[in-house]
This record gives C-alpha cells, structure tokens and sequence, in this order.
C-alpha cells in the first residue's frame, strides 16, 4: 500500500529520500496544455510526481500527479506529507528550502560562487549522493513497466494515476519478495 499523506513508519525512523519522477505523455492538441505540460528539464511533454522512499528502497509516498512544468518543490510543499520526528530526509537541489519540522534535511552543498568546495564538504557530498543513489534505481525500477517509461496515450487522468500507484504497489510487492528469499537463503546456510 502506498501512503498518500504521511510516510511514517513504526518502530525505528530509517532515514528517507524523496525525489521528483517524470513520465512521458503525447503532445497535447491545445495550446494552454502545451504549456502546462511541457517539462523544460525533460525537453518532452511529462507528468511529474514525488516519491519518498526508505533506506530498503520500499515506497512510502506517492504524490497526486502534476503536470511537467511545477517543480518538485512545489509538489513537496503542496503534498503536505510528514516524517516521524528525528529522522533524515536525503534530498537533491531540486528541493532547495524545503522543510519539514523535526526531521533533519540532507542536500548536498553547493560550490560557492568564484570558490570551492573543501575535501570535508566534497567527501559530505559524496556520502549524501550514494544514500540518495536509492531513489534513483527505484525510479529506474519502476520505470522497468512500460506503460511508466514509454508514452502514455491515455487522456484520463484518474487512469494515469492508477498506473502510476499500480507500478508503485508492484515494486513494493517485488522488494518483499526479495528480502523474504533473502532472509529464507540466509536461514539456510
């Protein structure tokens, strides 16, 4: 199941990830739509939504669709999701400013203007990126189906969404199974 309004979790608070997921749609015949949909990142026309996903890669959240061209931020801010108090949120700087209270937010540093990281800041860097190395190979994963990574024809929103949850649902189905077989495997040995 996938939560659509909080991503607590019982018991301890594993550190979460979220990040923004496009999918491509075909070019819509009306002008506004056009412009609404067109995602400049992405040079295609998309629909966009924000994942949270744990440290095992399991999906907490899935955001309600938006059209390619509102940020993630935006989607983060209007999605009103919360975290349990004292856990770690890893995002990238497509989520600059964003805040949740009680939960401490990991994002990279920036190189300063005319200026340089240090090796302390650079070496941060680098430990936040393969925690959030995560969130990517679930959209990677997620986007194994087709119907997520190719261009969706259908014009029905409620559709669109429903594909989206059902990919998300599969995924989280897969990740069970595997840590089952892999608790099953090391019971064996």
């Amino acid at each position: 199941m996938i939560a659509r309004r909080s991503a607590a979790v019982d018991g301890s608070n594993p550190p979460f990830i979220h990040d923004g997921v496009e999918r491509p749609i075909c070019r819509p015949s009306n002008k506004v739509d056009r412009e609404l949909y067109y995602s400049g990142k992405k040079k295609r026309h998309t629909l966009k939504n924000v994942l949270i996903v744990d440290e095992f890669g399991s999906i907490h959240f899935l955001s309600d669709t938006y059209e390619g061209r509102v940020h993630d931020k935006c989607i983060a801010d209007e999605a009103g999701y919360t975290l349990p108090n004292a856990s770690m949120l890893y995002q990238d700087a497509g989520f600059q400013g964003f805040n949740l209270p009680g939960v401490q937010i990991m994002q990279p540093k920036k190189k300063p203007r005319n200026g340089t990281l240090t090796p302390q800041e650079k070496e941060e860097n680098r430990r936040i990126s393969s925690v959030r190395v995560r969130i990517e190979h679930v959209i990677g994963d997620i986007k194994r189906y087709r119907i997520i990574h190719d261009i969706i024809r259908y014009s029905c929103s409620e559709f669109r969404d429903a594909v989206m949850e059902t990919c998300c649902g599969l995924h989280n189905f897969r990740m069970r199974l595997k840590r089952k077989k892999y608790a099953e495997d090391q019971s064996k040995h």
